[in-house]
């Protein structure tokens, strides 16, 4: 089965923002998280590891999700697989 120059590109995408996307998630769930206890200054009234390990990296989820989400509808347009056309 021949895959068209279209289809090439549109994965090639796809697959760089999802890396770059979990490669944030892992930062924000892994990295920030270990070093939260050496983040000791206070972020509106709060300790920042306490704000990043109850807000903090919920936030920051859901912003992945609504960017993904928004790239990924703008990325189906330019290549005509948008179920909306």
């Amino acid at each position: 089965m021949q895959v068209s120059e279209n289809h090439q590109s549109y994965w090639r995408k796809n697959l760089r923002i999802t890396s770059i996307l979990m490669a944030i998630w892992f930062v924000v769930t892994y990295v920030v998280g270990y070093f939260a206890r050496d983040l000791n200054f206070n972020f509106f009234g709060w300790p920042f590891s306490f704000w990043v390990g109850g807000q903090g990296a919920l936030v920051v989820y859901v912003v992945i999700i609504w960017y993904y989400a928004r790239y990924m509808n703008k990325l189906d347009q330019e290549h005509g697989v948008a179920e909306e056309q």
